[in-house]
């Protein structure tokens, strides 16, 4: 078998910007957990495609952790990149912060996503591998490799 293509973190690596609306909001005037998903999920996405070039699918959403709130007028910044890559697979984590008038930001939201890459048919195809250049690169491969193995265990598990 031929030794897949290497791509860098940063070839893929995508930020979103967004302010929040009133519509973005729930009951309470917090920014609505639904549309962050919706945000981090289009994020992941595109990091996903941007790495794989090819289309992509979500398998699932792990570790979705909510920090701190944001409320309207808020300006929200999404960060993701690929953490790490199965055969088929993707796991981008997409940080969420909010950032104030000064450009300040607090980190409100961490999600890590598995993404799927398919070809025309909605079968699964080979990704790149992912070139792993500094320690910070290599402890999130290595949390990958955790979260991988915890979910096939889940998965095994019928849960």
């Amino acid at each position: 078998m031929a030794d897949r293509i290497k791509k860098r973190v940063s070839e893929s690596q995508t930020e979103q910007i967004q302010i929040v609306m009133p519509d973005d909001t729930n009951g309470i005037g917090r920014l609505f957990g639904g549309r962050m998903v919706a945000w981090i999920d289009i994020v992941a996405a595109v990091v996903a495609k941007r790495h794989c070039g090819c289309e992509v699918t979500t398998v699932s959403i792990d570790n979705l952790h909510f920090k701190a709130p944001a409320f309207v007028n808020d300006t929200v910044v999404l960060i993701g990149c690929v953490t790490h890559v199965g055969s088929t697979s993707m796991e981008i984590k997409v940080d969420t912060y909010a950032e104030n008038l000064r450009g300040e930001r607090s980190m409100i939201n961490r999600a890590y996503v598995v993404m799927v890459a398919i070809d025309e048919r909605g079968k699964p195809v080979s990704v790149p591998d992912l070139l792993i250049e500094n320690e910070e690169q290599r402890m999130e491969w290595e949390a990958g490799e955790k979260r991988r193995e915890f979910i096939k265990q889940r998965r095994a598990e019928d849960f």
